[in-house]
């Protein structure tokens, strides 16, 4: 595994310890990141279900100015580690260890995130209550990105809409932004 493009291009990342860490392909983050331009100033991303760190590494290489990771597995919180030490990015990261919608909920009123990528196991129950509860870290603007099983379909969540779909195997992307107010009124 490695980072596509960018300050880091080429730089080699520690891959999964963890049971049922599935990476994201090279292909596919290839995709996203032609997609969303990271390169704005104080462009912030959220990663959750963070696995290696590979998204939120490639956002910073490609200029986000800060990523914070969630994961929670304690290996793969150590592999996130020790990649952002690889890239020497410690002073632009933040790693969170726990449940996405508990760190969502924590990190609610922050800053905000401008991106927040999404890439739970495939089988997990629910993906559309991790695009609700990533509503509520967005900033003006922002949107959310899940990956998921092409064969389950997009989730319809209550609070975010889809607006743009992209296959890519058996993996899919599908982009969400707000669909109506967030709790502190800002959409």
């Amino acid at each position: 595994m490695r980072i596509i493009a960018g300050a880091w291009k080429g730089r080699r990342l520690r891959g999964p310890t963890a049971p049922g860490v599935r990476p994201t392909s090279d292909r596919l983050r290839e995709t996203l990141f032609n997609i969303v331009d990271v390169d704005l100033p104080d462009f912030r991303v959220l990663d959750g279900f963070a696995g290696t760190g590979a998204l939120g590494l490639e956002a910073l290489s490609r200029g986000a100015s800060h990523v914070t990771f969630v994961e929670r597995d304690r290996r793969a919180v150590d592999v996130i580690a020790a990649n952002v030490r690889t890239c020497g990015a410690i002073d632009r990261c933040i790693i969170e260890r726990g449940d996405f919608i508990d760190v969502a909920r924590r990190l609610a009123g922050g800053p905000g995130f401008d991106l927040v990528l999404l890439d739970p196991p495939y089988d997990f129950a629910d993906p559309g209550r991790l695009v609700d509860a990533a509503v509520d870290v967005l900033r003006p603007g922002g949107r959310i990105v899940l990956e998921h099983a092409r064969r389950r379909g997009a989730p319809q969540p209550a609070r975010a809409a889809i607006v743009r779909e992209l296959r890519s195997g058996d993996s899919q992307l599908t982009f969400y932004v707000p669909s109506g107010p967030t709790d502190d009124g800002a959409h």
